[in-house]
């Protein structure tokens, strides 16, 4: 395709950019005007006051709509603006431990996870391993379930404590309340 860069990103073609020798019309009310050159069809729109715009260019012929292309671009706007209010970012906050960290570390940490899943963010606890500790991964998978424990009044693990190469960890979010 010929028609890259910056152009090809701006949105629908309009008017005289509009290709091919005939395009379908649909009318500002929404009527199915018919088949028309493209240069009838924007002097038909140009008389209206209004913009010819292709709504659907794979179409053979391509479909076109006559429109206030910058009310439509304003609406568009507006419609991508909300939908970004709507959406909420999930933050997974990483809190590292080691399998001989000392109890009053873990406590320590443990208040920030609380912070975090109050927050409304998940918590992934990782415990890392190095050297010849991952002969201890017991006594770690003990650590990651009481810390799970300590957190279960507000949090909940998404997935089951897993290992990946030297690390054990999970994720908590925040628990679900149910509604009935």
């Amino acid at each position: 395709m010929r028609f890259r860069g910056r152009e090809a990103d701006r949105g629908p073609r309009i008017n005289l950019r509009i290709r091919g020798p005939q395009v379908r019309v649909i009318g500002s009310e929404g009527q199915l005007i018919g088949l028309m050159t493209v240069d009838g069809a924007v002097k038909l729109a140009m008389e209206e006051g209004l913009d010819l715009v292709e709504i659907s260019p794979n179409a053979k012929p391509p479909v076109c709509k006559i429109m206030d292309y910058g009310k439509y671009k304003y609406e568009k706007q507006k419609k991508e603006n909300e939908n970004k209010k709507r959406q909420t970012k999930v933050v997974v906050k990483e809190i590292k431990l080691r399998p001989s960290t000392d109890k009053h570390d873990i406590d320590f940490k443990v208040k920030h996870a609380r912070r975090f899943i109050e927050d409304k963010d998940k918590a992934k606890i990782s415990i890392q391993f190095r050297g010849r500790e991952i002969a201890h991964l017991d006594r770690a998978k003990e650590m990651l379930s009481k810390i799970i424990e300590s957190l279960s009044d507000i949090a909940e693990p998404e997935v089951p404590p897993k290992v990946e190469g030297r690390t054990l960890s999970v994720i908590l979010g925040p628990r679900k309340t149910s509604k009935g």
